[in-house]
């Protein structure tokens, strides 16, 4: 279960205590909001929108300063401004302090995954990010889910101090991340080569990587079905509610018990462009599953929904493995920061579009909806093939060779 001493241990270590936080605090975080400070359901959806947007804009200046002054310097300062500025939610009175915090928490958040994210690709071997990504991937899952039951203490007592240990837990999990992520062994900043004397800013001029990014975020939607368009169709239909957790479920175990396996392969761009096909074809088949449950009944809609779940935590397990493969073997080893910074922020742009689409056109339009949601996932599928093709010919030997594979 432990990988063996090195770069991915130490990985391992720093990112558990952070992950361990972020569960507790996700538990309570809305319920803290309404009950203790007082906010809206109206407002805590606004904030949190504003928040998220704000976070759009540290992926790419983040990933820069970590190209100019190393991967682990920006994780642990990104890490340490977390873990402060999650403590400002303790102080937070109102809408407009809360809007403040949380802009505050979502730039060094965006900033923080991004810095994470290029210090796997520097401190870890090329032939191993893929699999590494998909280990602690499952890290994450576990510390989410053990901070998410240990906060329900606090959910049960229901009281600010209960909720208020929770926030100050969630940024000691920061903080402890951060110091334990100067065990990760430091990489200085990858030397401009001499065949790279072009612009500082040589994603922004990047086309292939860009669509590549797209294709991406529109791939990335499918965590808003399950965080928002599932439990909303379930509830449209008639469906037994228990079927949310269900789903929620056959997500979390499958996450935890298949990701590493369902990343194998994904650490070319041939391998990983094929995984984002496959998760293409997964999300559509989702799709399709969830829009026939609307004429099912009994346990005929309980089959179904659940084997929508089957198919969307196998869109979602492949989607993973090929954005970490593409993002890291389509990226300069001297901005991998600023690739990273792009990439990310692609993904940001899904997760901020993914609730009033999929709400909006999922919920108003029915299994029509769906039905076009699984066309859009199919296409961008099937697009990342062909444009991988494309960026790898823009790269030197041995991308070039490796296009000739897809």
């Amino acid at each position: 279960m432990l990988p063996q001493p090195g770069p991915i241990r130490a990985l391992t270590f720093a990112l558990l205590p952070r992950s361990l936080g972020r569960g507790l605090f996700m538990t309570v975080s809305v319920i803290y909001f309404s009950r203790s400070v007082g906010l809206s359901a109206a407002e805590v959806g606004l904030g949190l929108s504003i928040a998220a947007v704000v976070g759009l804009s540290a992926g790419l200046p983040a990933g820069r300063l970590c190209d100019v002054v190393g991967a682990r310097t920006m994780a642990f300062a990104t890490s340490v401004l977390t873990g402060v500025l999650l403590l400002g939610y303790a102080f937070v009175t109102g809408f407009t302090g809360f809007v403040v915090v949380a802009s505050l928490v979502g730039f060094a958040e965006a900033a923080e995954i991004t810095s994470r994210s290029t210090l796997v690709g520097s401190a870890v071997p090329a032939e191993e990010r893929v699999s590494a990504r998909a280990y602690l991937r499952v890290v994450t899952n576990v510390g989410w889910a053990v901070g998410g039951l240990a906060a329900t203490a606090a959910l049960a007592v229901d009281t600010r101090p209960a909720y208020l240990i929770m926030v100050y837990g969630a940024a000691a999990g920061y903080l402890l991340g951060a110091v334990l992520i100067l065990r990760v062994p430091k990489a200085a900043p990858a030397p401009r080569t001499a065949e790279r004397t072009g612009p500082k800013w040589a994603v922004l001029r990047d086309r292939p990587y860009a669509v590549l990014t797209l294709l991406n975020a529109v791939l990335f939607v499918q965590h808003g079905m399950l965080q928002v368009a599932v439990p909303l169709w379930i509830d449209h239909i008639g469906a037994p509610v228990v079927m949310v957790a269900v789903i929620n479920f056959i997500n979390t175990a499958a996450c935890i018990l298949l990701q590493v396996r369902f990343s194998r392969g994904s650490n070319t761009i041939a391998g990983a462009a094929r995984a984002q096909r496959w998760a293409g074809i997964y999300l559509t088949g989702a799709c399709v599953l969830f829009a026939l449950a609307a004429g099912a009944s009994g346990w005929l809609v309980i089959g179904v929904l659940a084997l929508g779940g089957v198919s969307h935590v196998f869109g979602e397990l492949t989607q993973s493995a090929g954005s970490w493969g593409l993002s890291y073997e389509l990226a300069p080893d001297d901005a991998l920061g600023q690739y990273q910074g792009m990439y990310g922020t692609g993904q940001q742009l899904g997760t901020v579009a993914a609730p009033a689409l999929l709400s909006t056109v999922l919920i108003a339009w029915g299994w029509p909806g769906w039905l076009l949601f699984g066309a859009v996932f199919l296409l961008a599928g099937l697009a990342v093939p062909p444009v991988a093709r494309w960026a790898a010919r823009t790269r030197p030997e041995p991308a070039v060779t490796a296009a000739a594979k897809l």
